[in-house]
């Protein structure tokens, strides 16, 4: 059972913690996900760290209930799905910078997890798979393949889809994938830090709106049209 823990610091920013057995995901954690990010939406928060406690940020979904979860009806598992990707969508779509402070395995849920933030630090024993297709599960999952290969290109994302292989923290800023490693120690310290500093800047986070419209559109005459029309 993990639990998922919401913290404020005090300075605007707010940090959310998975916190059990490999900080595996299952459906209460996708339901806390989303509490969390509807509470930090209303509670004066300016910046949100995702992290994990222990060694591993987010093993993914919890493979002891994969038995159950092939159980499932057709419709018992859609509204899982709509509740799983509807919690990471609500993470990755709040109004204001979002940064994972990756502290080792992100696999499977914990890569989409990453992925949904705007900002990536890994300490140096960090690892990250797109576990989903070594038990039956699509990459498409969490939005993962849409995230990845907007991040690496379609070319390294659909190799590490279709292997599922892991990457260390070293191939993961070569290839863009994270934007920072650090030592393991000045992991939390390193991503406070540059919290404090996002949430700082008033700018009423026009910057984060301009990057979630700029998502939803396809070229760049449009992004730039869209500005001299809002």
């Amino acid at each position: 059972m993990t639990d998922v823990r919401l913290q404020s610091t005090g300075d605007g920013v707010s940090v959310l913690t998975l916190d059990g057995r490999g900080n595996a995901m299952d459906d209460g954690v996708f339901r806390e996900l989303r509490a969390a990010a509807d509470t930090v939406r209303q509670d004066g928060t300016r910046a949100l760290i995702l992290t994990g406690a222990g060694r591993v940020f987010c093993a993914g979904f919890d493979l002891a209930l994969l038995p159950a979860l092939r159980a499932l009806s057709v419709p018992e598992f859609l509204d899982l799905e709509d509740r799983a990707s509807g919690a990471i969508a609500a993470i990755h779509r709040l109004p204001f910078p979002v940064l994972a402070a990756v502290n080792g395995a992100a696999a499977g849920g914990g890569l989409s997890l990453a992925l949904a933030a705007d900002v990536r630090i890994a300490s140096a024993d960090a690892t990250f798979s797109a576990a989903f297709a070594r038990v039956g599960f699509s990459v498409g999952e969490l939005g993962t393949s849409w995230m990845l290969s907007r991040l690496v290109g379609p070319g390294i994302a659909a190799e590490l889809s279709f292997t599922g292989r892991s990457v260390d923290a070293t191939e993961a800023m070569r290839i863009g994938l994270v934007n920072t490693v650090v030592d393991a120690a000045l992991l939390q310290e390193r991503t406070l830090e540059l919290a404090r500093t996002l949430a700082a800047d008033r700018e009423d986070g026009m910057a984060k709106r301009s990057i979630l419209v700029d998502e939803e559109i396809a070229s760049y005459e449009a992004a730039m049209l869209s500005r001299t029309v809002r």
